[in-house]
């Protein structure tokens, strides 16, 4: 049964207008606002993630969110451009950048939303 089913993933926010100008304007991703006030994400193909309100909201301490790219050198300067500070965590090496190039792993440079959610984007070698 769940393997034939459209699941979607959902994280919460403490701002709904933060959130919806952070990944509508700021990432330039599309954002729908859906009934209850909760936004959805629209990705390429028919991908969808829910961002909903929760009073009490604690930030996750993981990564929520990945952004796979071609360019990690492009997407990190985009990023830069569009006002997004990069984070940088003990125990990795970053580069000038602030990009981990692990030859073990993928290429990865961490930020977070306006609610202190952990994202990234990341090439794979």
């Amino acid at each position: 049964m769940f393997d034939t089913t459209k699941a979607f993933s959902g994280f919460a926010v403490d701002d709904l207008d933060a959130a919806n100008q952070f990944y509508g304007e700021t990432l330039g991703i599309e954002v729908r606002t859906e009934d209850m006030g909760i936004l959805t994400l629209r990705l390429s193909g028919d991908r969808v993630i829910v961002i909903y309100p929760k009073p009490d909201f604690t930030p996750a301490t993981y990564t929520i969110l990945n952004f796979p790219v071609d360019d990690i050198d492009a997407a990190v300067d985009d990023l830069t451009c569009r006002g997004v500070e990069l984070t940088r965590y003990d125990g990795f090496d970053h580069d000038g950048k602030g990009v981990v190039r692990d030859p073990g792993g993928p290429q990865i440079a961490w930020f977070t939303d306006p609610a202190g959610n952990i994202l990234s984007v990341l090439q794979d070698q």
